[in-house]
């Protein structure tokens, strides 16, 4: 009794062994191969499948997702003999579970070492500096090889990326010195275009200062030369008017030579010989009658008031020509031999002469 239960047993555990085995369950963008008797049979999609057990081999499951692989830092040599470190990253996707499972037997290390290939040969014909600034070419030229390379290995290589480019330590070094004398030569340049235009700036403002100085000054000596003209006409119609005579000149001229004299550098002074015709034209005109014009004709008798004025004016004359002598003036040079005039004796003897 005891035995037969324990055959029972063993039978139902089989049958539960059985019907597991027999069920497959696959996720999404997963596929699994199946060998019956050694030889691929099929591969499973995803859902619900069955195999039999036993017969059927099962192999794991193959992930149909975009897959992303990154590979260590590969020792390139450039065309101009420099070893550069390039890290790179792959992006590949299986298309074909079957190709993948039995073309190659491990296409991720077989996507690596063409990867490192490839670029050792697209490097090699480019320099340093090519290297730095052709990153797109270099991707596009390694997804073409990769991806003609593994399409019957059922994989596609959507696109490589350099992550990292590496150059030497001194080449570095050389690099930081050129960026930062290239800077250095943008901001010399940027600093002499701004001193460039702020001198052109400046002169312009120069300019413009100066044309608008010239023509301040051109206006006001036209103003000042009008003004000037029409002062001297004034002054001329005036003289006109008045009708003077040579009297009132002479006085005039008398009137002035003191101011003459002032002059801080006037240490010696010639009298002119227009003083002597001066003296005695104002003589005459203090002991000659004037001629009665249509405007004195009418007017009264000169008052006791007019003759004080008249030998008042007498005294300045006098004084004038005294003051002249005492601020060592001198008398008017003549030639040799000649007697000097005395300009107030001339005055004394015309006065004598006209007195009644």
């Amino acid at each position: 009794m005891d035995a037969f239960l324990i055959v029972v047993l063993l039978i139902v555990l089989f049958a539960v062994l059985t019907v597991i085995r027999s069920v497959r369950i696959v996720p999404q963008a997963r596929a699994r191969n199946v060998e019956r008797l050694g030889r691929y049979h099929s591969t499973l999609k995803p859902g619900l499948n069955f195999v039999i057990p036993y017969i059927d081999r099962v192999y794991p499951m193959i992930d149909l997702r975009e897959q992303v692989v990154s590979f260590r830092p590969q020792p390139v040599i450039t065309e101009d003999n420099l070893v550069v470190e390039i890290d790179t990253v792959l992006y590949f996707q299986v298309t074909d579970p079957r190709a993948a499972a039995y073309e190659i037997a491990n296409y991720i290390q077989a996507v690596e070492q063409l990867t490192v290939t490839t670029l050792r040969n697209v490097v090699g014909s480019l320099d340093l500096e090519m290297t730095l600034t052709s990153r797109d070419t270099i991707n596009s030229q390694l997804r073409g090889v990769l991806d003609e390379a593994t399409g019957k290995w059922g994989i596609r290589v959507n696109r490589v990326e350099i992550k990292a480019i590496d150059p030497p330590k001194s080449i570095k070094e050389a690099m930081e010195k050129q960026m930062r004398a290239e800077r250095d030569k943008r901001a010399a340049i940027l600093n002499a275009e701004g001193q460039r235009q702020s001198q052109i700036l400046t002169a312009e403002g120069d300019k413009q200062s100066a044309v608008l100085r010239a023509e301040g000054d051109r206006s006001a000596a036209i103003l000042k030369a009008q003004g000037q003209s029409q002062a001297i006409d004034e002054v001329f119609q005036a003289v006109h008017r008045n009708d003077p005579d040579p009297k009132l000149l002479a006085y005039q001229y008398l009137q002035m030579l003191p101011e003459l004299a002032k002059g801080p550098g006037n240490t010696f002074w010639v009298i002119p010989s227009e003083v002597t015709s001066a003296l005695q034209g104002v003589s005459k005109a203090f002991t000659e009658a004037l001629p009665q014009s249509a405007a004195t004709r009418d007017a009264p008798v000169v008052s006791a008031d007019a003759s004080r004025e008249a030998a008042q004016a007498e005294q300045a004359a006098a004084e004038a020509v005294a003051e002249a002598e005492a601020a060592d003036l001198g008398p008017r040079q003549l030639g040799a031999g000649a007697a000097l005039a005395d300009p107030l004796a001339d005055l004394q003897e015309n006065r004598r002469h006209t007195t009644p």
